[in-house]
């Protein structure tokens, strides 16, 4: 009898897809034309694929999730348990990347006047204001939501659907039923389309790395070794240290399980492109379905852990090169200001955007400082949403911690 052969695992295969892509990325940096028209239509195909099951994924899973429930006090309590865990670390990351740019000297003695930046480069939206962000939560045509992919109106069209069905008995039972089944064939769906992620991920790094890797010379790399060097110390100092103390999982298995979702996220730069991975991680951490399916969709869309740690060093960045010292009341601003943005700018395009021109209106920095990090945006996009890929799974454990239902 021959031995069975020993298959690399497909985390393996998404890691060596991904080096190889930035390698052959970087040798295309001068034909990046080739790599967007021949390798970037698979990439763009196969997260067309995941987007494709993202919104019914959301929907249904978030319905089972909530009939999985005893009462509406325990959807309660996990939303605020949710919500509390995303503040929190929302406002430490902030404050790290303050902390550690300032003492790393993030700007490097880089400095130019505010008459170098044209004001027809930056285009930035204007953000919603408290009462607007509660107005556009609740869903005036749920259809069109799902149709538009509107993931916070979605998501509370179904808590409000979940919540009816839930005081409904044995009815909603049977409607939770169908919802569950459909749930099912999307997780069969999302299996298959897996398989051929390392093949979309190496199609997606190619042509970012081919587009953005002379932009990265110079000065801004600087910033986006800084940017990085922030979210790896706070993926694990802050995620490492609350799944040990409060999940009560060992981090290195935690970080094992969840480098799928990582390297996905890292690849697409998309939170709801990750959602079908991340599931899958959380499950098999240990997570219940009910903790998972509310928690994680909530996350993809309200946790900016990444994006804060990207507005805090990229405020020190913009004023230093511009000649402004910040002084400490100026920066505790910026910190409360990104924090409750957080919230505010969820599920609107370009929020990162957003949120950066809102810190930088709020301490008085030139909003056209912008342009200046606008043409590295996808490098550092890149690791914004993985550091909020792997809170929102870190979350979704601590939650399932704190209510019996971790499966160790």
């Amino acid at each position: 009898m021959k031995k069975e052969e020993k298959r690399l695992s497909l985390p393996i295969k998404i890691l060596i897809a991904l080096v190889l892509g930035v390698l052959v990325g970087i040798v295309m940096t001068d034909h990046s034309k080739i790599a967007i028209t021949y390798i970037k239509p698979f990439g763009d195909a196969f997260l067309a694929l995941i987007k494709m099951v993202v919104i019914p994924l959301v929907f249904c899973s978030l319905l089972v999730g909530i009939g999985s429930l005893n009462n509406i006090k325990q959807l309660g309590r996990f939303g605020l348990k949710t919500i509390i865990f995303f503040m929190f670390t929302t406002a430490f990351a902030v404050m790290l990347g303050l902390f550690l740019s300032n003492l790393l000297d993030v700007s490097a003695g880089f400095s130019m006047s505010s008459d170098m930046v044209k004001k027809s480069d930056v285009v930035v939206k204007e953000a919603p204001t408290i009462s607007q962000t509660i107005i556009n939560i609740i869903p005036s045509n749920p259809v069109k939501s799902l149709v538009d992919g509107n993931m916070l109106q979605i998501i509370t069209f179904a808590i409000i659907l979940g919540i009816a069905l839930l005081e409904s008995g044995e009815k909603g039972k049977e409607v939770f039923g169908i919802f569950e089944t459909i749930a099912n064939a999307m997780y069969k769906i999302i299996s298959w389309i897996m398989n051929l992620a390392p093949i979309g991920v190496f199609a997606l790094i190619v042509p970012a790395i081919a587009t953005n890797g002379s932009a990265v010379i110079g000065s801004l790399l600087r910033l986006i070794l800084v940017v990085y060097f922030v979210s790896i110390v706070h993926i694990i100092l802050v995620y490492g240290m609350s799944i040990k103390f409060i999940g009560k999982l060992n981090p290195i298995k935690f970080f094992k399980n969840v480098m799928p979702a990582i390297l996905t996220a890292f690849s697409t730069s998309s939170s709801s492109g990750t959602l079908p991975v991340s599931m899958n991680v959380s499950e098999k951490l240990g997570v219940s379905k009910s903790v998972s399916s509310f928690v994680l969709p909530l996350g993809s869309t309200i946790n900016m852990d990444g994006t804060a740690i990207y507005q805090g060093v990229c405020a020190i960045f913009i004023a230093k090169v511009f000649g402004v010292d910040l002084t400490l009341g100026q920066q505790l601003i910026i910190v409360l200001s990104a924090t409750l943005a957080s919230i505010g700018t969820a599920g609107v395009p370009g929020a990162g955007m957003i949120m950066l021109a809102m810190v930088l209106q709020s301490v008085g920095l030139p909003v056209e400082g912008i342009a200046l990090v606008a043409g590295i945006d996808r490098p550092l996009d890149m690791m914004r949403t993985v550091v909020n890929v792997t809170g929102d799974i870190t979350c979704s454990v601590i939650v399932a911690n704190t209510e019996n239902k971790l499966n160790r």
